[in-house]
């Protein structure tokens, strides 16, 4: 075989090579792309069901106030000042334990924020949170109420994990930090996190690992940080976005 036909034949077949790996790069993100388009759809239809519980609370609520008025007006025509004052007290108190549980400043935040804590606690899961976030952002809502939302669903999985329902624990830390959104989220943990390649992967299977994807990609579209880590019973996520 002549050199020339050799070189050919080579050439050739690195060109083919090469279109064979950027064909099944293009395939392989676009089932990528499916995964988590169809993992989503499973997070908007989870966030859902929590929009209607907090709904069907609300309007068990509604009810409730209803007769709260009625019971205050029988103790007014009775002249029954202390009860009423006793009553007032305990609607008082009642008020206090289904308050929000996060103002931070942003309306959709505190919507997601609320909804997700209220799910941990509901679950038996104590819950510290403190967050401040400006009214405006440079970023999409939408995207960091998608961030938030994974984060926290992770935490609230992992807690539930610990037999010791006083052992679960998820705290959250948000402020803003000059031109930056500082975002900690820990959870206390029942098992080690695992490690491959020096990256944090899932535990389960189907489109929970998605999630943690879906966050990274999120955080590199703004331009972002992001830092896991984990200590003895304890993981945590840091992230700074440009606010």
């Amino acid at each position: 075989m002549p050199e020339w036909a050799w070189v050919a034949a080579v050439l050739a077949a690195l060109a083919l090579t090469y279109v064979l790996v950027q064909v099944c790069r293009v395939l392989l993100y676009r089932f990528v792309d499916r995964r988590i388009a169809s993992y989503q759809d499973d997070l908007v239809a989870k966030h859902l069901e929590e929009v209607q519980r907090m709904y069907r609370e609300m309007r068990g609520w509604r009810h409730d106030f209803h007769n709260h008025i009625q019971t205050m007006k029988a103790y007014r025509r009775l002249g029954e000042n202390e009860k009423l004052d006793e009553y007032l007290a305990g609607l008082e108190s009642d008020l206090a334990q289904v308050d929000t549980l996060v103002r931070s400043g942003n309306v959709k935040v505190d919507a997601i924020l609320n909804s997700k804590l209220s799910l941990a606690k509901d679950k038996g899961i104590s819950v510290n949170a403190k967050a401040v976030v400006p009214p405006r952002l440079s970023i999409s809502e939408i995207d960091l109420c998608v961030i938030l939302g994974n984060l926290l669903d992770n935490a609230i999985e992992a807690a539930m994990k610990i037999d010791r329902p006083e052992d679960r624990v998820i705290r959250v830390y948000i402020d803003a930090k000059r031109d930056h959104l500082y975002i900690s989220v820990t959870n206390t943990s029942g098992e080690r996190p695992r490690r491959i390649g020096g990256r944090y992967v899932s535990s389960k299977g189907g489109y929970h690992g998605f999630g943690l994807l879906r966050v990274d990609r999120l955080v590199d579209k703004y331009g972002g940080y992001i830092k896991r880590g984990d200590e003895e019973g304890a993981f945590t996520t840091e992230i700074m976005l440009p606010a």
